[in-house]
């Protein structure tokens, strides 16, 4: 999962010089070269997921590594906006196959909490690479030029791929394996929409996901260009990086004592809480000094740090039965719904921040919509129960 890290982060310091050197005309849309990673991102699920259900969990790592390769070096060689935007739809569709994967070996041998616990633990190394990534983007860049971050990605994802087959054991085991036909998508996605409290959770995650991806694609436009931070971005962006990283490694424990839906529950009001304050503060004024930003985003990613791994840990929660194409699924709805919601919000983030927060706040406010939604359904399951 890091090397989808690695492939979004390492490059945020280069988007306005990849943007001049294939001829990029409004600044605006350097943020694509961020945001259409997720597209590809949403819909390689769909193909990935259901083949690691039929042929095993390693194989489709190893294909979607194979993959990221060749899209990696069509990045290099790319000449315009079209074939760059291209090189990483494609980059998105390649690392979907480890990103999913890994989320469906975590649910092939857990459950629970202790699933939510786990990926807590997996997302705190996830994280270790959003805040060295920036700044090792920079120093590559710095020293042999933007395409030798591609290449940089492309020896992370072999020594990976080493670490992978070297120790990293097979969890489908043959009993569980299912042949691969067409109606094991149909199939998957009947049984998937069956489950109310998955698909409320997946869209839970659809617009956090949103949120923090309105972020990624605009921090470097905010930070060095609205802030004129230029040499201190890398490290701004590691400082928000470590506070993210704190806390989903607190979440591997505090999971285990509150559950993962009260966690959920009480983060998804500060973020919304955090969002709206700011807001209402600094509505139609200029961009607060850079300590007061870095503060309101330190708060809101703390808070959201206890959303990502156990908002997906409860949607798979009711289907390990399908854990892979369930996987698939899930994360392509979630990932989808994030990509034209932050390509929206993002276009309006050009001389001022207030965009973005304004974006959180809705945003939010949806999730606990759907959260509220959730509510409902267990409530009424619960009661079923107890009749029966």
């Amino acid at each position: 999962m890091s090397v989808v890290a690695l492939a979004i982060d390492a490059l945020l310091p280069a988007l306005d010089i990849i943007g001049h050197s294939v001829g990029v005309v409004n600044v605006v849309d350097n943020q694509l070269f961020i945001t259409m990673i997720f597209l590809g991102l949403g819909f390689g699920p769909l193909l990935f997921g259901p083949i690691s259900d039929s042929l095993g969990r390693k194989p489709v790592v190893y294909i979607g590594l194979i993959c990221f390769i060749g899209a990696s070096l069509l990045c290099v060689f790319s000449t315009s906006l079209t074939m760059m935007v291209t090189g990483r739809i494609l980059q998105g569709v390649a690392l979907s196959a480890p990103r999913t994967i890994s989320i469906a070996m975590i649910r092939d041998t857990n459950s629970g909490d202790y699933m939510a616990r786990i990926m807590s633990f997996v997302t705190v190394v996830f994280m270790l690479v959003p805040i060295i990534a920036p700044a090792l983007g920079k120093l590559i860049l710095d020293s042999y030029g933007w395409k030798a971050i591609f290449y940089t990605q492309i020896a992370f994802a072999l020594l990976i791929a080493l670490w992978f087959w070297r120790r990293q054991p097979e969890t489908l085991g043959a009993e569980n394996q299912i042949p691969l036909r067409w109606q094991l998508f149909t199939n998957g996605t009947t049984e998937l929409f069956k489950h109310k409290v998955t698909i409320g959770y997946t869209l839970v995650s659809g617009f956090i996901v949103g949120s923090f991806l309105v972020y990624l694609s605009t921090a470097q436009q905010v930070f060095q260009e609205q802030y004129g931070l230029k040499d201190q971005f890398p490290y701004i962006f590691a400082g928000i990086a470590i506070a993210i990283a704190i806390a989903t490694f607190l979440n591997g424990s505090f999971v285990l004592r509150f559950g993962m839906e009260k966690l959920i529950t009480v983060s998804l009001v500060i973020y919304f809480l955090t969002s709206l304050t700011y807001v209402i503060l600094f509505y139609n004024k200029p961009n607060p000094d850079i300590i007061v930003l870095l503060s309101f985003l330190g708060v809101q990613f703390f808070a959201i740090s206890f959303l990502f791994g156990n908002l997906k840990s409860a949607a798979m929660q009711p289907i390990g039965h399908i854990a892979g194409i369930g996987s698939a699924i899930t994360g392509c709805i979630s990932t989808i719904m994030s990509v034209p919601i932050s390509t929206f919000i993002g276009t309006f983030v050009k001389t001022t921040v207030l965009p973005l927060f304004i974006g959180f706040t809705v945003c939010a406010a949806c999730a606990m919509l759907a959260l509220g939604f959730i509510k409902k359904i267990q409530a009424q399951q619960k009661k079923y129960q107890t009749t029966l």
